[in-house]
């Protein structure tokens, strides 16, 4: 599946995947948590939030302020990093992310990733095809 999404290049992900993180980003601020995992479109294909947060677990990108924040506000312990905040990188950022899905499924779902099957399940019918 993660090979739906643009790929990093030598650590850098092109700006779309930069979007597409920021949009996963809301999606789980707006998570419900009686909702199963949330869901984004990229180029009219369903990608679940953790599958984004995946495919940046590598980039060496440098995330902007405005997510910097978003991303810190949601940890239990406060942010020590090596260096000041805004030094943060995509990489930092979608490995919390990824943790605190993973945490909220295995919460509301007992770690039945519904959006993931579904995704998995479209994915396999357009190769299908």
């Amino acid at each position: 599946m993660s090979n739906a999404l643009p790929p990093l290049h030598e650590g850098h992900a092109p700006i779309t995947l930069q979007q597409l993180f920021r949009e996963a980003l809301y999606a789980f601020e707006e998570w419900d948590s009686e909702v199963t995992e949330p869901i984004v479109t990229f180029e009219g294909r369903i990608v679940p939030i953790s599958v984004v947060f995946e495919a940046m677990r590598e980039c060496t990108d440098i995330v902007p302020n405005n997510i910097v924040s978003a991303v810190t506000e949601r940890l239990t312990k406060p942010w020590e990093g090596e260096g000041p905040l805004d030094t943060m990188t995509f990489s930092t950022a979608a490995r919390v992310m990824g943790v605190l899905v993973r945490k909220r499924l295995l919460a509301v779902n007992n770690g039945i990733n519904v959006a993931a099957i579904a995704a998995e399940v479209q994915a396999t019918e357009k190769s299908d095809r």
